[in-house]
């Protein structure tokens, strides 16, 4: 083992640099010690076998928490030490990083982020110092110290520092910030600013509600605070689980490497198509107007009526044979059990059990002689003509089935609709019917309707486990200012106790079911819970440079009149570009993405554009022997990428050439804020490519 820095004489002024990439290289010894001891008691657990069972299930209780343990302890090549703390009041000094290690003698050589003496790392300032002397940020790649940024309090403070209060590590977090963008959110844990960090370590109960401008932190934000509750809350949520809603699956792709990079890989990232119970195939996405329709409350009524439609009498009366008898069942009879069953159970399948019993009950009474209703089940149980009796008055059903039936018929239609939806509202749900519910590609816009469906319909006959739906300890919301009524009530249906972090921007609200304000999210995801709603806001942009986000703020009385932009870190930065076609609008933008690879470097390139315009870029990108990704989860690893406005939302770029505004407007529901969306995705230069007539408000913002 090597000698504890902190041992041998303290460092010159000199040195520091020296004395902290010497601490740093202890610390990582410190870890590969961590991880041999780990991996030594997994050898010696999986060699074990045999044993009493609580002797077996000690064992594997041992055996998982040394796996665990050399997961957290796997960073890779990414930092391990952020900084460090010198107390005001003591010799004690505390460094912080990615994970907790210990040396030989089990004394902190890092502190894991989470933990409570490391949160005036995040959070001290010269107005709230939190007991600090000195709060120290590294600047890092990999094991290798690139630098050094102090702040320093009370006495040690220098008067002449001039970064903001609420800015921390400035150094560090403009290096992350200029730092070329990969196409996958970067590790940026060490930058964590104050009121992130607040946000990060706010009490678990209850729903908070994180309003943030682009560029602000809210997805790093939501990322890090569910492994913030995970660490605070180990022994509850470990059992209950931690949900991440992402907004569709490029999100996911974005995102996927954040969280193992802290060390938790047991928190659930899933878009809502994910978390239906049962799977079906969803791949589909709804026009603006029909993904209204089927968001909007009044679809509630629908699958309702829907449901009881489905519940009904006979058409005629029935008569089977049982042995020399002939025995009867009138409409009137059947009327009377579907009454009786609706009456007596709160979802349609769990009725079937009740609707077979009365059945059998009433054909028994029919007989001449007494019957016992029992045997008579067990006798007709396979009679075809009984089947379908049974199933014409009270079906089981699955969600799919539900639906698949209702849309493929414009009577059932016009039925579950009337007096609810307008006729022309009912037959955009409308489409031709299959030969079978699993045979249908559903939409995206489908997913919130069929989880209805679910929750209506109840388990399936002796399908209880299959059927059931997972819940979760806390469920974080990313994007949800873009979730519909019955999405938001299909969020709610997975929360065990009310717990949420929901974040997103009011401002680019750009789906069908676009949220004006919180009020509406708060009402449908708080449910039968009482928990207190906190709204709170993220006020800084880190990512946008000052001359971009002018740019952007031209658009925002549009996008969202009243709300108050975010402030930029960088004030400076280049110059946004106004680029207008003398010939075909691909040619230009072809020649701009030349200019812009050339400008940036490393980094790479979004080109957004109009949905219509999507195939149209593409084919001449490949024309041009232009290598480039489009919005997959493989497109993201390209320099360049090609992505339609609906899906760059979240996504992070060095430069982005916006194409043809005027098309975005007119084309997107929410057009002002789709074009918000788009100019906000840059941390370094945006470009705009057009040829049609620019909305008004961009035709003297920049420089031709």
């Amino acid at each position: 083992m090597s000698q504890h820095p902190h041992d041998s004489q303290a460092p010159s002024n000199s040195s520091e640099m020296a004395a902290e990439q010497a601490y740093i290289d202890f610390a990582h010894r410190c870890l590969e010690d961590s991880r041999t001891r780990a991996q030594r008691i997994t050898e010696i657990f999986e060699a074990t076998r045999g044993g009493t069972n609580q002797a077996r299930h000690e064992r594997e209780s041992v055996l998982q928490g040394a796996l665990n343990r050399l997961q957290k302890l796997n960073v890779g090549n990414r930092s391990l030490v952020f900084g460090r703390i010198d107390l005001a009041n003591s010799k004690d000094k505390y460094y912080i990083g990615r994970v907790g290690v210990w040396d030989e003698n089990q004394r902190a050589a890092v502190v894991d982020w989470r933990a409570p003496i490391a949160e005036p790392f995040f959070r001290a300032t010269g107005l709230e110092p939190m007991g600090l002397e000195r709060c120290r940020h590294f600047a890092t790649r990999g094991r290798t110290l690139l630098a050094i940024d102090d702040q320093l309090f009370g006495d040690l403070a220098d008067p002449h520092r001039k970064t903001p209060e609420d800015i921390r590590g400035e150094g560090a977090l403009v290096a992350a910030l200029e730092a070329a963008r990969s196409g996958r959110l970067g590790d940026i844990i060490a930058t964590i600013q104050s009121e992130q960090d607040q946000i990060i370590r706010a009490p678990m109960p209850g729903l908070l509600i994180v309003q943030g401008g682009p560029g602000t932190g809210k997805t790093v934000v939501a990322l890090h605070r569910a492994a913030y509750l995970l660490y605070t809350h180990r022994i509850s949520l470990e059992t209950q689980g931690v949900l991440i809603v992402a907004p569709n699956r490029l999100f996911i792709a974005y995102t996927e490497q954040v969280l193992p990079s802290l060390g938790e890989a047991g928190v659930t990232i899933a878009v809502l198509a994910d978390l239906l119970v049962p799977r079906v195939q969803v791949d589909a996405l709804d026009d603006e107007p029909t993904g209204r329709v089927k968001g909007d409350p009044r679809m509630l009524e629908v699958l309702a009526k829907a449901v009881a439609d489905r519940e009904r009498k006979l058409r005629t009366d029935q008569v089977f044979g049982f042995g020399l008898q002939r025995l009867r069942i009138t409409v009137a009879e059947s009327r009377a059990i579907v009454a009786q069953a609706r009456n007596r159970n709160r979802t349609h399948n769990a009725g079937r059990k009740v609707v077979e019993g009365l059945f059998y009950e009433t054909l028994a009474a029919s007989g001449r002689t007494v019957i016992d209703p029992q045997l008579l089940r067990e006798q007709l149980h396979k009679n075809l003509n009984v089947r379908l009796a049974l199933d014409w008055m009270w079906p089981v059903l699955t969600p799919a089935d539900l639906l698949h039936d209702l849309f493929g018929s414009r009577a059932l239609l016009r039925s579950a609709s009337r007096g609810v939806l307008s006729d022309a509202e009912a037959m955009r749900l409308y489409r031709p019917r299959l030969e079978h519910s699993s045979l249908v590609v559903w939409s995206f816009q489908d997913v919130a309707l069929l989880d209805e469906a679910r929750a209506l319909l109840g388990h399936r006959p002796k399908r209880r486990a299959a059927d059931a739906v997972r819940t979760y300890g806390h469920i974080c919301i990313d994007e949800a200012q873009d979730l519909s009524p019955l999405e938001l009530r299909m969020v709610a249906r997975r929360s065990l106790n009310g717990s949420f972090t929901v974040v997103g921007d009011v401002a680019q609200a750009t789906g069908a079911w676009a949220n004006q304000d919180w009020q509406a999210v708060i009402a449908a995801l708080r449910g039968r819970h009482e928990h207190q709603a906190r709204v709170t806001e993220l006020t800084v942009g880190y990512r946008i440079c000052g001359p971009s986000m002018k740019l952007a703020r031209r658009i925002l009385p549009y996008a969202a009149a009243g709300l108050r932009p975010p402030r930029p870190l960088r004030e400076d930065g280049d110059e946004p570009r106004l680029v207008q076609a003398q010939g075909s609008v691909a040619d230009a933008v072809v020649g701009v993405l030349r200019e812009e690879l050339t400008a940036v470097g490393e980094g790479n390139v979004a080109v957004i554009v109009a949905g219509s315009q999507f195939v149209q870029l593409s084919d001449a990108f490949v024309e041009h022997g232009l290598e480039f990704g489009g919005p997959t989860r493989r497109g993201l690893d390209k320099q360049v990428i090609v992505v339609p406005v609906r899906l760059v939302k979240g996504l992070e770029v060095d430069a982005a050439i916006v194409v043809e505004p005027r098309r975005i407007v007119d084309e997107e529901i929410e057009g002002f804020r789709s074009l918000y969306v788009a100019l906000t995705r840059a941390t370094k230069r945006v470009s705009v490519v057009f040829s049609e007539v620019l909305p008004e408000l961009l035709s003297d913002s920049a420089i031709m």
